[in-house]
């Protein structure tokens, strides 16, 4: 089944083929996970909402079309739709965030590493709060969730052209918002 390509697998799912469940599952549960993780604050809600999107993949395969989307976009869709409700439930019930630096170490480091390692995380992503949602949205899919160019394009509906001058200004804006931190 690793063969084969991501529509192929969706056909084999949507005849009930469980292998083919697990293949899509396997392929694209670390590129989802990376990609809530950077958007919720709690790497446990993260895993849960991560959890929940294969949930609803493996309810809602029946329905999906293969020519309408591809099938990363539509899993990211998935994704970007529960990190909104779960936003939305965080305002409702605001918590404060614990840092979780535990989650960010190494049996080799030592704290120092550790809190350095986060405090550079919480700098960047203060940065990444400065700048314009859409060139944030595109540097989260590209270069924390491991997306290609083509997937985001696909998955934000523009072209090629529109991600790389969105990736390019963004790069640029997080550059200065970092610079004047």
């Amino acid at each position: 089944m690793q063969e084969l390509d991501d529509m192929e697998l969706v056909k084999h799912a949507q005849a009930g083929n469980m292998t083919a469940v697990a293949e899509l599952y396997d392929r694209h549960r670390l590129r989802i996970f990376r990609y809530i993780r950077f958007k919720v604050a709690n790497t446990h809600v993260a895993q849960d909402l991560t959890g929940e999107v294969f949930l609803r993949m493996v309810d809602n395969l029946p329905g999906f079309r293969p020519m309408e989307v591809p099938f990363s976009a539509w899993l990211y869709r998935i994704a970007h739709n529960l990190v909104i409700k779960q936003g939305q439930k965080e305002a409702q019930q605001p918590i404060v965030p614990l840092v979780n630096a535990h989650n960010m170490s190494r049996p080799h480091d030592n704290p120092a590493q550790v809190v350095e390692r986060q405090l550079e995380m919480e700098w960047v992503l203060d940065g990444l709060d400065k700048i314009d949602d859409n060139q944030r949205e595109v540097i989260i899919l590209r270069f924390v969730a491991g997306f290609s160019l083509k997937e985001v394009a696909e998955m934000l509906d523009k072209s090629v052209a529109a991600v790389k001058t969105l990736q390019h200004r963004g790069i640029l804006a997080l550059q200065v918002a970092l610079a004047y931190e």
